[in-house]
């Protein structure tokens, strides 16, 4: 992908100056920021401590420098500060008079209406929270207004926050507060159009499902148009269609159809919108995932909304979007939207809303295409944003990707170690999760037990980087069992990140246990047959002690929850405790398999601002538990001993999520665990039995899962992936015709 050279960055580390901190702390080394030299000195328009009459020496200067090639690169340092309002950073008492400088210089560098300028507006609503959307919406408005834009464009949903799921079923309320709120918005438009998405309550009741997900066009004080979702996806964590109705034609409807629409009484009017002068074809989220050319033999529908929008010759599609992070993500949406714009000779201005809702957690990274398949323009990642950006122009203001992200040239198509390139998405999308469940849900403080091990540690950093480490309680809870290299890892690591610390034997609790149990065990015996010679129910007590103990310290503060710290490797084999370590509030490992946590672990020391919070030693330790000793040893028992290695554990994860692969074709196929370690097929075979043996049992514990970012392509979450319970007796090994007429003569 194309990166801007316009823009001079400087690299100003812990400048804080010129960070924006609106949520968290700056964590990675590297901040940039516009800059311009004022009397010999940096200066940056977002300094907070800026004085107003040199914070307009320096707009004025700012204003001077621009040339065509840096237009919109100085638009972008006026912008920046612009969103410091919107977001509530900062406030007209606090930095009295720079709003108005902010929206007079982007008037006058912008010039009139007519021109294409239009703003992205890249926000994180809350779903189901109508009124906090509405006026966050207005705000926005309200600003594109001042500035003279022809348009402003939300995501997919703004008003009442994607995904809603089946609350709008159930309640049904917030649909009529969405409608209620939408045309208050709309009185309030002047020459600005606003593009909003909302749920459309299908009134006609003669066909169909209850709603739509529609697009509404605003402006001059009223509503001048609607577009309808006609692709619903049912995938993945997506399920529109168990709630909204297919609309049966694409693009612009007229406003009168309203809350009042089915095939009956579709229009013949144009099905592209005018906004100032300019024809645009408005598309949502999923209507413009369905190229024929692009996708070959792989689309989803028959349908292609783009390809009916561009029959009426637009002069820009505009793409409407609420469309979550996942790997390989930004390559294939990337080369899809170039491929349009190019294949079309028509820009495409892409909107995604960012912000997290459970499992999905949006990058945002909203952008604009040129007719050559150019990218032209591209907001930031996984932050809100007011990006003002015109489609008619070939120049624009591209933000940075996660690290690394950028060098994703092409779709993962078998198993690999190298994690390098996806490690800043991952870090990113994983904070915004935890950060976000936190704050839409009122929870404020973390608590979570630190073994010393690899996964309580990298969750301690990802929590304390997302709300704070003053927000972070880490709480060491050895047993007779735990080393003292672990304990004195947890402590450093605390020490470390700035989270508090403490410790608490849990001894007593598990010797108290195991006096009440041990009887009844005994007791139990004489009436049951079946019990085990060896049990987990002294490593079961330890991780439940421990569970106890972090939501005591829950309930005994307001808005505290416990931290699950299970990563999805462990998942996967059932190698997690029920009330637990897999016990808590959130999980934010679950969907992270342990070779990637080891470079998770390792970029974090590496990119942090603060550099090795991580203790090597937790990183250069063997994982495990400490819950068991191992017989062979004497030591605590390593997780690999008791699993397989991580690294064919985590290969045979991906080839059935990616690949869907059989234990058969595995079983045939050459591991990259192989090419270092000899493996004989009878280990192999063991190792894939086990496997198969294990992740069967394992199917109810992710039912009981605590909520969890979706990270890889595939998940076990929830929302992603379904499977029964009860269907754990499945045969994976798919027998051959002769077995399978075997056992039916049997039966004949």
């Amino acid at each position: 992908m194309r990166l801007s050279a316009i823009t001079m960055q400087t690299n100003y580390k812990m400048q804080n100056v010129c960070i924006n901190n609106y949520f968290m702390k700056p964590v990675y080394e590297k901040q940039h920021c516009d800059i311009i030299y004022f009397h010999g000195v940096n200066q940056c328009l977002t300094a907070e401590k800026l004085p107003l009459e040199k914070f307009k020496l320096i707009a004025k200067e700012k204003i001077a420098s621009i040339n065509n090639k840096n237009r919109f690169s100085v638009v972008s340092e006026f912008t920046e500060v612009l969103d410091k309002f919107l977001q509530g950073a900062w406030n007209n008492t606090a930095q009295a008079g720079k709003y108005n400088v902010v929206i007079n210089a982007l008037k006058q560098i912008l010039g009139k209406r007519g021109s294409g300028n239009i703003a992205m507006a890249q926000i994180n609503p809350i779903s189901g929270n109508v009124e906090a959307n509405a006026l966050s919406i207005m705000k926005y408005i309200k600003s594109a207004e001042q500035i003279g834009l022809d348009a402003i464009i939300f995501p997919e949903l703004s008003l009442m926050g994607y995904p809603i799921q089946d609350t709008i079923d159930r309640h049904p309320v917030i649909v009529d507060e969405n409608i209620q709120w939408l045309k208050e918005i709309a009185k309030q438009t002047k020459k600005t159009n606003a593009i909003i998405g909302f749920v459309e309550p299908n009134l006609t009741k003669s066909e169909g499902k209850q709603y739509y997900n529609s697009v509404a066009v605003l402006g001059n004080g009223k509503i001048l148009g609607i577009t309808r979702k006609s692709l619903l996806p049912t995938y993945g964590e997506f399920n529109d269609k168990r709630y909204m109705q297919e609309s049966p034609v694409c693009g612009n409807q007229p406003a009168e159809t309203l809350c009042n629409f089915n095939s009956d009484n579709i229009s013949n009017c144009s099905k592209l919108i005018n906004i100032n002068g300019h024809n645009y074809g408005i598309v949502i989220c999923e209507d413009g995932w369905n190229n024929k050319q692009f996708f070959s033999n792989k689309r989803l529908y028959d349908k292609d909304p783009v390809k009916e929008l561009m029959e009426e010759q637009p002069e820009t599609i505009i793409n409407c979007s609420a469309s979550p992070s996942r790997i390989g993500k930004e390559y294939l949406k990337n080369q899809m939207l170039s491929y349009s714009a190019k294949s079309y000779n028509t820009p495409f201005v892409y909107i995604n809303q960012v912000g997290a809702l459970d499992d999905s957690s949006f990058d945002g990274a909203s952008r604009v295409y040129g007719t050559n398949g150019e990218l032209l323009s591209r907001a930031k990642s996984f932050k809100e944003q007011f990006m003002i950006i015109n489609p008619f122009e070939n120049s624009g203001k591209i933000y940075e990707l996660p690290k690394g992200l950028d060098k994703i040239n092409s779709l993962q198509k078998s198993f690999s170690l190298d994690y390098e390139n996806d490690l800043g998405r991952t870090y990113e999308t994983i904070v915004q999760g935890i950060r976000d469940y936190f704050n839409k849900t009122g929870i404020k403080k973390a608590v979570l037990g630190l073994s010393g091990g690899l996964d309580s540690t990298v969750s301690a950093v990802l929590v304390a980087d997302a709300i704070g480490a003053e927000n972070v309680y880490g709480i060491s809870m050895p047993s007779k069992i735990t080393s003292k290299e672990s304990r004195t890892d947890a402590e450093i690591l605390a020490k470390n990140l700035g989270i508090h610390f403490d410790e608490v034997p849990i001894k007593g609790m598990v010797d108290a246990t195991n006096e009440a149990l041990n009887p009844l065990f005994d007791r139990m015996e004489k009436n049951w047959e079946g019990r085990y010679k060896q049990s987990f129910v002294q490593d079961n007590i330890q991780a439940r002690s421990r569970a106890t103990i972090l939501w005591g310290m829950s309930n005994a503060y307001g808005g505290v929850t416990p931290i699950a710290t299970s990563d999805k490797s462990e998942l996967y084999m059932g190698y997690a405790t029920i009330n637990g370590d897999m016990s808590g509030g959130f999980a934010p490992l679950a969907d992270v398999t342990k070779t990637k946590l080891f470079a998770l672990a390792r970029w974090l020391n590496k990119n942090r601002v603060q550099k090795n919070t991580i203790p090597e030693a937790v990183i250069a330790k063997p994982p495990g538990a400490e819950l068991a000793i191992d017989p062979k040893t004497g030591k605590p028992l390593v997780a690999e001993d008791a699993l397989m290695p991580y690294e064919f554990l985590d290969e045979v994860i991906w080839r059935i999520e990616n690949n869907n692969e059989t234990y058969n074709s595995m079983l045939k196929s050459d591991f990259v665990y192989e090419k270092t370690h000899n493996v004989s097929k009878e280990q192999k075979e063991a190792w894939l039995n086990k496997f198969y043996k294990r992740m069967s049992s394992a199917l109810f514990k992710w039912s009981l899962l605590p909520p969890s970012v979706i990270v890889d392509g595939h998940s076990i979450n929830k929302s992603d992936y379904k499977q029964p319970i009860t269907s754990g007796s499945i045969n994976y090994k798919q027998e051959g015709n002769k077995e399978i007429a075997k056992k039916l003569k049997k039966i004949i």
